[in-house]
């Protein structure tokens, strides 16, 4: 993140306030937060990206004794979080309030011991157990899962570092939904769409899926690995993301003979009797449909061997 320029480093190079805005308003320069800029030629729209850009900019420009957190640790850590978490640089100092909101920037007043801390490339930030809990206290439930599950698949942290760190927050506001967020926690959840789907449907009150669940002919032979089951019911459930057609894609591999896997793949199961539900991203924006499509499915499977 060498290529982020401040607006005085741009002018000690030559370029005085006039030709900086006139180069932003050509595009050969990109504001990424006020007095930070970066060339576009070096910068794309991937929201990860441009936010480290924001974070470096953030702490070029001053910030002494300040620890990146929230969204924005979880960024530096490659650890997935809603883009809500990504509208401002996060900093945490280590006293309790005297916290600060501005369009670039929330720097948040907490007791930060210093074992919640240690670098990534060089930079102050909270460790993963830490970030996990603090964004745990400020998202939704099922966000805060699904950050939490994202983090016990990288296995850094388990459980018990959850809890402990819980355990130093005292009457924080958020603790109670922390809480709950780290009692469902479950690493099996291969993506952040799946453990999202995974708590709406417990807080929706439908049955419990088991997760990852591998499917098997009558020989034992496995068919398929699926998302989610209900073994009990019959019912495979599957979340259909951005990448789920090409998970097992070869290099040059045309995305339509993935496709094609996928249905003989979804007809096999389909074959042993287990009835399937599919649903997408925007179904966890409006769930309604894809809740009656599973009790519909729950209605009319049955129980499957496992």
């Amino acid at each position: 993140m060498e290529d982020i320029r401040l607006a005085r480093e741009l002018v000690q190079s030559g370029l005085n306030p006039v030709a900086i805005r006139s180069a932003v308003g050509t595009g050969s320069l990109r504001r990424v937060r006020r007095g930070a800029y970066v060339e576009v030629a070096e910068l794309d729209d991937d929201p990860t990206r441009l936010h480290r850009r924001q974070i470096v900019a953030t702490l070029k420009q001053g910030h002494p004794r300040s620890v990146v957190s929230h969204g924005s640790a979880a960024v530096l850590r490659s650890l997935g979080v809603p883009r809500s978490a990504l509208d401002r640089v996060h900093l945490t100092r280590d006293r309790q309030g005297g916290g600060q909101r501005r369009a670039w920037l929330q720097v948040h007043g907490h007791p930060l011991p210093p074992e919640h801390v240690s670098e990534v490339r060089g930079i102050p930030t909270t460790t993963l157990p830490r970030t996990v809990v603090d964004l745990a206290c400020v998202l939704p439930l099922p966000d805060a899962v699904a950050v939490g599950d994202g983090a016990l698949r990288l296995g850094a942290t388990t459980p018990g570092d959850l809890e402990q760190v819980l355990a130093t927050f005292g009457a924080r506001r958020g603790v109670g939904t922390a809480r709950r967020a780290l009692g469902l926690l479950d690493g099996r959840s291969e993506s952040y769409g799946e453990s999202v789907s995974r708590v709406l449907m417990l807080q929706a009150g439908l049955p419990a899926p088991e997760p990852q669940l591998l499917v098997r002919d009558e020989r034992g032979v496995v068919v398929a690995r699926v998302d989610f089951a209900w073994p009990e019911l019959g019912v495979v459930g599957e979340f259909d993301g951005r990448v789920k057609y090409g998970r097992s894609l070869a290099p040059d591999e045309d995305p339509t003979k993935a496709l094609w896997r996928e249905k003989v793949r979804e007809d096999l199961i389909r074959d042993l009797g287990w009835q399937v539900v599919r649903w997408i991203w925007a179904d966890l924006d409006d769930p309604a449909a894809w809740f009656a499509r599973l009790e519909r499915a729950f209605a009319r499977g049955h129980a499957m061997p496992v």
